[in-house]
């Protein structure tokens, strides 16, 4: 099984930090047929009573009606690419020390494996970051 490392695009906005602020913003995506497999939410401490949430993958038109409906937009200051493989142990260590190497900084990565299978995304401040982090897990990967 290969590793398979695509651009993706993130969406983020904010939300209530409430009971159900976050329900709000995911129920307007599911009935424009959204079928998310990131989604991160978390409460902003600097800004009582609000939250944030970045979510990915989003599709076609009626999606990003949707997304823009429930207040969210493409995140412009952060540039994702979406990696996806076999997982092994040291998988993390692996990566990061790949990234690190080459000078790429990180910006954030959240990652989960479930079975034999992981899937990565990460973060990055620019677009070139993101393209050349891309190339570096693409040619250490190859062929794992």
């Amino acid at each position: 099984m290969a590793y398979t490392i695509t651009k993706v695009d993130v969406w983020a906005g904010s939300m209530e930090d409430r009971p159900g602020g976050l329900a709000c913003k995911l129920e307007t995506l599911s009935e424009a047929g959204a079928n998310l497999e990131f989604v991160i939410a978390r409460r902003c401490p600097d800004k009582p009573g609000t939250g944030v949430v970045f979510l990915a993958p989003l599709q076609g038109a009626s999606q990003t009606r949707a997304a823009k409906k429930a207040g969210l937009s493409k995140a412009a200051s952060l540039r994702s690419i979406r990696m996806e493989g076999p997982d092994k142990p040291g998988l993390g260590t692996e990566i990061t020390r790949l990234l690190a190497e080459a000078r790429v900084n990180l910006r954030g990565l959240s990652a989960a494996a479930l079975g034999r299978r992981s899937v990565v995304y990460f973060a990055f401040d620019s677009a070139a970051d993101a393209g050349k982090a891309a190339r570096v897990l693409k040619k250490a990967l190859a062929g794992k």
